[in-house]
């Protein structure tokens, strides 16, 4: 292959990936795809001599360093606030939600009754929300465990599931056919019951 011919494909890669990025829901990885299509066309820049193109990528390399530190290093605030399957507000939250809540849990429709629901807060921004049936005393059925995606990082579950063990609940129950979902559950410590195929969390 032409050596011309192969700096123009990693420019090509490199504008591609920093386009990419901006398609990103989480703000994590809208910053380190951009980083690393900013480093390949920073790579294509100096190959071709473009020296002003090349500092550009270099300043949004550091910018983006800079606010992934920052997200990485900054502790989230969380608080949960038990509402009722009838609150307005979280009929408001649910419908400007549904397309993406669809994409992780077809099933869900409404509230229940007899559910208990959480809303979830970060510094009095509403994150997320928490919908689960009563299987006794101590244990719950998630319905809905469903974070917006700038919460998206498994914080705001880790948090949800400490603030039940304080309530007194022992332990909770999951089913998915989503493998996203499944993965957000292995991080936040559930394991796969072999018999029903669901996964349980012992809190």
């Amino acid at each position: 292959m032409r050596l011309d011919l192969l700096l123009e494909l990693i420019g090509y890669l490199g504008s591609l990936l920093v386009i990419v990025s901006m398609l990103m829901t989480s703000v994590v990885k809208l910053r380190v795809i951009n980083t690393i299509g900013s480093v390949i066309f920073c790579a294509y820049a100096l190959a071709i001599h473009s020296y002003p193109t090349a500092a550009m990528q270099v300043c949004l390399i550091i910018i983006n360093i800079v606010n992934l530190h920052k997200l990485n290093n900054t502790k989230k605030e969380y608080a949960a606030v038990e509402l009722n399957f009838n609150d307005g507000f979280l009929s408001h939250f649910l419908f400007s939600n549904s397309s993406d809540i669809k994409k992780f849990f077809p099933d869900f429709s409404a509230p229940s009754q007899n559910d208990r629901i959480f809303l979830i807060t970060c510094e009095e921004i509403p994150a997320g929300v928490f919908i689960a049936d009563n299987d006794g005393k101590d244990n719950l059925n998630v319905k809905l465990d469903y974070t917006t995606p700038a919460y998206r990082d498994c914080s705001a579950g880790k948090f949800m599931f400490t603030h039940l063990k304080h309530l007194g609940i022992k332990k909770v129950i999951a089913e998915t056919k989503i493998p996203a979902h499944e993965k957000y559950l292995n991080k936040v410590g559930f394991s796969q019951d072999g018999d029903s195929g669901g996964f349980v969390k012992n809190l």
